[in-house]
């Protein structure tokens, strides 16, 4: 009877690996695809902030969504993230400093300065897309982390395009990590 159930919980482990390369696979693909098209929006999930400026990830993020809104994609700019520890400064606030900067006018970007994870800033920005009655928008994150942001931002109902920002390929070992994050936001428990 032992065996039974040792082979059982064998073959579970090998079905979830299989759905796990098979999620990776397709992590991997849409991280090379820039769907940038004309939307509502153009969401920039946050990364670290140092002291005030964008570290040199958030910067990329940010440099591709000025890209992107100055080649008219779209007429906002949404900027995402907590304090992340800093006690004076939020990734948000930082993207938003950092824009303005830059030409974006202040009335065309919106802050949203709580979320600590992935999943926190997609809540927050479907609820600030849906007070604003705004439906559609580009995702721009580093390319391992857009399929499962997109999948996120979807499932609110919103029409969502990816857009990476230019970044050498990854560590295939970030495609893993991020599957097993969208699975595991899939079975309900927000990462």
């Amino acid at each position: 009877m032992k065996w039974i159930a040792t082979t059982a919980l064998v073959l579970v482990a090998a079905a979830l690996l299989v759905k796990i390369v098979g999620v990776a696979g397709q992590i991997e693909q849409q991280s090379q695809i820039d769907e940038a098209k004309p939307a509502d929006a153009i969401i920039v999930l946050g990364a670290a902030e140092y002291r005030g400026k964008p570290s040199p990830v958030l910067e990329a993020r940010l440099n591709h969504a000025l890209f992107l809104y100055l080649r008219h994609i779209a007429p906002r700019i949404i900027t995402t993230g907590g304090a992340g520890g800093d006690p004076v400064f939020t990734e948000g606030s930082v993207g938003r400093s950092y824009l303005s900067e830059r030409g974006v006018p202040l009335e065309a970007i919106i802050v949203e300065r709580e979320a600590g994870s992935t999943a926190q800033s997609v809540t927050a920005v479907a609820e600030i897309m849906r007070r604003m009655n705004l439906q559609s928008a580009v995702v721009v994150s580093d390319g391992y982390h857009i399929f499962r942001a997109k999948k996120m931002l979807e499932s609110t109902g919103l029409k969502v395009y990816g857009s990476p920002r230019p970044s050498s390929p990854p560590g295939r070992w970030l495609y893993f990590r991020q599957a097993i994050g969208y699975m595991l936001w899939r079975a309900g428990i927000a990462v």
